[in-house]
Parts: structure tokens; sequence; C-alpha cells
């Protein structure tokens, strides 16, 4: 077993948060180990003036640190697990997924209103195009304007403009103890989270057994499992982070339940469905969802916003 463990993280101060949180489930498990963190920069933290659709790589902040990882800089890297491509590098595995905390997505809003609530034709901020969408879709009458930036930057341009509203995911917002600025979690009735949003993922190279051996004292089995189906269903609708898509899985009895939702960019058409299957299959839970969203109208939308998307 290993003594020494070397994390790569990037450096903004919910990563920074969350690697520690991971720091000190694994040392609660193995007090004689020893981890060392390597803060790395990556792409998507040195571009912040070109939403995210623009960039158009899904692993904008994750490939750094994957680099990091199959040159045996680091052992492992700790992500928000949203943040992760369904696919990932040869090599490298995704050795534990955290509890999860509150999936919803929160609003902020100067004076204290809920999305329903906000006056006709509010300015609200989000950098996310499943949120965009979403909250079009909810209320076509609100203007959504783009920003990007770590939470910290985030709050700083909301509180400095006259934005009436803006939108963050809860879990990220209370991990940095601001939850007292949230007006309202949104229900999922309204908005279906990012996939994995909540939890986070604490990759490692596949073939590194005695630290995937440590990363069991940081894995959660209902996670890993509901979050499994969500991932299968975005990576076989060959989505990411710049698409309007949202699920949610859920543990109902002994069954696992899956919901996930495809946008239009302007909200306009949504398609929707719902599946329930075998805990032990959330894999293909998640491709069945899948087909079921494409056969229903999904193919049309992601194609077009495939195109409408390229720089």
């Amino acid at each position: 077993m290993k003594s020494n463990i070397k994390v790569g993280t990037r450096g903004s101060e919910l990563a920074l948060w969350q690697t520690k949180w991971v720091a000190n489930r694994m040392l609660r498990e193995f007090p004689e180990l020893e981890i060392e963190q390597q803060i790395i920069t990556t792409r998507g933290d040195k571009i912040l003036d070109v939403p995210l659709p623009k960039i158009g790589d899904k692993a904008i902040f994750t490939k750094e640190i994957d680099h990091a990882l199959l040159a045996g800089d680091i052992d492992i890297a700790v992500h928000s697990l949203k943040d992760v491509p369904t696919v990932l590098p040869l090599g490298l595995t995704i050795g534990a997924v955290t509890e999860r905390w509150d999936v919803r997505d929160a609003l902020m809003s100067k004076d204290g209103h809920t999305l329903a609530t906000l006056p006709q034709g509010a300015t609200i901020a989000t950098g996310s195009l499943r949120r965009q969408a979403q909250v079009r879709h909810f209320r076509p009458d609100l203007q959504v304007v783009n920003i990007r930036g770590n939470l910290n930057t985030r709050f700083a341009k909301y509180d400095a403009s006259d934005w009436d509203a803006m939108i963050l995911a809860v879990a990220g917002v209370e991990r940095l103890g601001w939850q007292d600025r949230i007006a309202e979690r949104v229900s999922t009735d309204i908005m279906l989270p990012a996939v994995g949003q909540g939890s986070f993922a604490v990759m490692c190279r596949e073939d590194d057994w005695d630290t995937l051996d440590l990363l069991r004292s940081v894995n959660d089995p209902i996670s890993a499992t509901v979050t499994t189906a969500e991932r299968a269903m975005l990576r076989s609708l060959e989505g990411g982070c710049q698409i309007p898509i949202g699920a949610l899985g859920q543990f109902t009895e002994d069954k696992l339940r899956l919901e996930g939702c495809v946008y239009s960019l302007d909200g306009k058409t949504k398609v929707y469905e719902v599946l329930e299957g075998d805990i032990d299959a959330a894999e293909d839970l998640g491709e069945v969802l899948a087909e079921h969203l494409r056969q229903n109208g999904a193919a049309e939308i992601l194609a077009t916003i495939n195109n409408s998307v390229k720089v």
C-alpha cells in the first residue's frame, strides 16, 4: 500500500475545498498516508472571455490534469463530476465518486425573488446552456446573459452588475458557505441538473491498483450507480457541458429511476423521458433512455445545436 499520494487540482477555492474533502476522507481511513497537493491550471481557467460552447472542448477543465496523471506526475485528480467527459483518456479511470450533495440549481436574486416571481423581462446570468435553455422554457420573457469564471469571480461580477439574478449549483454555493445568498433552490421539476451535479470524481490511472484500493474509502456506491446511468445517457447522446441536457438518477425502493431531458437553445422545444430499471444495469438504463430521447425529437435538437455552436 502506498504511503504517499500526489493529488492534482485546479486552483479555485471550490476545487481546493473538494480536494481537501477527499484528502480528509482518505486520511480518516489511512491516517499514516501523506498527501501532497499540486495545483494545475487548465485551459478553462485561462479562457474566461469566451462562452464555453464556442470553445468546443469537452475536457476544457480536465485535460492538463489528465496529462499530469498519465505522465505519473500526480497519482489522483479531483474534479467536479459534471466537468468530467464521458469518454475518458486511455489509461485513466474514475476511481471514486463521492457522496452527492444537493443536486439542484440555486437562484441568487437581489430582491429575494424566485424564478417564478422575477419581474417581467428581468435579467438573469448563467454560463450554462442547460440552465439558459431551461430558464427560457420556464420564463420566455427573461433576458439571459452569459457569465464565466469560478464562483468567487461570478459573485463579484454579479454584485457589480445591474443583473436581477444569477444561477449556480446549490452544492458549490453551500460548500463555500454562501448558502445565505440563495433565494431559491430550484425544483428539479423546473430545472433538471447537469449530469453528475453534486458529486465529484477522483481520477487515477486504471492500472494503479494501490491507489484504487485507497479510493474505496472515498467512493459512495449509490452516487456511483446513479451517476453511471446519467453519464451513460449523456455519452450515448454524444453530448457534453456545451449541450442543454439534464439528468437525474435516483434509487426508488429496489429500482433505479432515471430522468433525462434535452432542450433547444431557445428553450421552446423540450424532450423529456423517465425510465425505471434494475440497479445492477445502470449503464444499460442510461443508453435506453438516450435512445427514447433521440426517437422523440432529441436527435434533431442536438443536430441543430451542434451546427449552431461551431466557431
